[in-house]
């Protein structure tokens, strides 16, 4: 008797058909539905969001205000254009979000409609600013798909692959990992010997890091680090821009991630949550910063979209109204003492690692040699998938398990994706030994 085809296995032939295969997916599954922690997939099965659309659903799946707020501007309008008839929704979410970036003084935002445009627009107002042409990321970052996001990103081979040749004047320092050895202080001696020997730190316009390292492997950037990199950059007078893109709205238990380091960067970049799944992107910060390009070199057709702003500042009001940001605290502790339970219990867990809710693991094949273990975490992947668990992976080596579940979600709901990630590791490493 022939088995019956699911409706996952007749889209993923589908997809084959008709998607390039460099578009990945982390799971083979569809989703049909999503409400709050919750997905359903076509066959009707129930996940719990651990991943949150990398990152993107702070405020979880279809949250009422927002609902409410696009709905109501989807009957107003979908589209004009900022460049061309401005609306007010722009306006008031940008006022809301230079108000919330950190720092005195004035500060004025720009809307995009992805991270990799925010990215690329920084670099356009750090250069118009300054009149320099070079920037400087950090090794595991990553900074975007388009070509000077790529050239940003410290990952060649799955993110840049042959695709070169990459942008000019972008260089690279070394990020701190002490878990692999690399300390701050050699991070630190790292960026002087780059300005020493690659790039005279007068030519650089930009310094662009993540303060918690997303696709690099939730690395947080600690605070003595980050107030080091500022006095270096203030002392060439370099831009700081800090890439919030999926550390920001709440991620880390502050409303930006800087925040834990008491350091105002000139330039702060955001994305992903801002607007709870809509395309929504953008740069805040010093006014006469971002004052420097002339009319004409900023812009996008679909940058701001109305209804994107609208979402945004439901989102912001859900934040105040819910009170997420002590909700992402509390959350960030028993996510904390999960996962270092965990740790207790499986030695191939070799560190937990983050900052606030934004936090993950590093398998290894031994605490000891410390090799990455890339194939078990694919494995605790497919084995949490199997119980109801979405997750993703990260890091340069593939062996991370990071968790980004939405900040609304509830006691039990976290306690029962922790108590499946447990049954996924327990069943995946136990395999591999």
């Amino acid at each position: 008797m022939a088995l019956v085809e699911s409706r996952n296995q007749a889209l993923w032939q589908l997809r084959e058909q008709y998607i390039p295969r460099g578009v990945a997916q982390a799971h083979p599954i569809f989703a049909a539905r999503a409400e709050g922690v919750r997905i359903w997939d076509v066959d009707g099965k129930e996940y719990l969001d651990f991943a949150g659309g990398i990152g993107v659903m702070n405020v979880g799946h279809g949250h009422p205000r927002v609902l409410q707020a696009v709905r109501a501007q989807l009957e107003r309008f979908t589209h004009v254009a900022f460049q061309v008839t401005p609306y007010e929704v722009y306006l008031r979410l940008a006022e809301r979000l230079a108000h919330l970036a950190p720092g005195e003084g004035p500060k004025k935002t720009l809307f995009l409609t992805t991270g990799a445009e925010a990215v690329e627009n920084a670099v356009k107002i750090a250069r118009a600013f300054t009149g320099r042409p070079a920037v400087v990321a950090l090794t595991h970052g990553f900074h975007g798909r388009t070509l000077l996001g790529m050239s940003l990103t410290g990952k060649a081979g799955y993110y840049k692959q042959n695709f070169g040749p990459f942008a000019p004047e972008v260089y690279h320092a070394p990020v701190p990992y002490p878990y692999r050895g690399v300390s701050e202080a050699q991070a630190l001696e790292g960026l002087e010997e780059l300005f020493r020997t690659q790039v005279d730190p007068e030519r650089v316009a930009a310094l662009i890091l993540e303060p918690v390292l997303g696709e690099g492997g939730f690395i947080p950037l600690s605070p003595d680090y980050l107030q080091a990199v500022r006095r270096l950059t203030q002392a060439h007078g370099i831009l700081l821009v800090a890439d919030e893109i999926q550390s920001g709205f709440g991620r880390t238990g502050r409303f930006w991630a800087i925040q834990h380091s008491g350091v105002v960067p000139d330039l702060l970049l955001f994305a992903k949550s801002v607007a709870a799944g809509l395309p929504l992107s953008g740069v805040v910060g010093r006014a006469e910063v971002m004052d420097a390009p002339r009319p004409g070199g900023l812009g996008g057709t679909y940058a701001g979209n109305p209804l994107a702003c609208a979402a945004g500042l439901a989102v912001l009001e859900v934040f105040q109204e819910e009170g997420l940001l002590e909700r992402a605290q509390t959350l960030g502790e028993r996510l904390w003492q999960g996962l270092v339970s965990l740790q207790a219990r499986f030695p191939q867990v070799g560190e937990v690692r983050g900052l606030g809710p934004m936090v993950a693991l590093e398998l290894v094949r031994d605490p000891v040699g410390k090799a990455p273990a890339p194939e078990a975490a694919q494995r605790v992947l497919e084995a949490a998938r199997a119980r109801g668990l979405i997750l993703l992976k990260a890091g340069m080596y593939g062996n991370v398990i990071r968790v980004l579940v939405p900040l609304t979600a509830g006691e039990e709901e976290v306690q029962e994706g922790l108590r499946r990630l447990e049954g996924a590791l327990e069943e995946a490493l136990t395999e591999e030994g």
